[in-house]
């Protein structure tokens, strides 16, 4: 069974402010196998922390094929705790522009990724998804 590893990070400038989503894909031994990153405009921090894991899921199942993925063993990193208590059912989602990023990662999850995992990480863990997350700004990458 294949594992991957998806580092997310979101990144808000003045929150909200310019936004953009990173995802860093890496086999189970860290070898890279994908880096994405997306330019959201103005947004929150929270925002693009969801649209960080929607992007990571989304690059994944087209890199692996819908039958592959559904076999993979999926580990999405984040340093957002927040998020992590979110997507666990630990913390309810209370802010309502979060709720459609939170249906599609459900969505991706109950379809794609029966075999998912969302673990928060320390900031200096993540620091590849959080370079991505600012070049999405600084280049305006779509």
């Amino acid at each position: 069974m294949q594992k991957i590893i998806i580092y997310t990070d979101g990144a808000s400038r003045n929150n909200p402010g310019e936004a953009g989503a990173g995802a860093y894909i890496t086999d189970s031994e860290g070898r890279m196998l994908k880096e994405c990153r997306k330019y959201l405009g103005i947004a929150t921090n929270n925002f693009a922390e969801y649209e960080a894991i929607v992007l990571g899921l989304t690059e994944a199942k087209k890199m692996l094929g819908e039958k592959k993925a559904k076999e993979a063993e999926v580990e999405v990193r984040m340093d957002s705790e927040l998020a992590q208590r979110q997507l666990t059912g630990v913390y309810q989602v209370k802010e309502e522009t979060l709720w459609p990023q939170w249906m599609r990662i459900w969505n991706l999850r109950v379809k794609y990724f029966p075999k998912i995992k969302f673990t928060h990480i320390p900031r200096e863990k993540n620091k590849e998804a959080d370079r991505l997350s600012n070049e999405a700004i600084d280049r305006r990458v779509m």
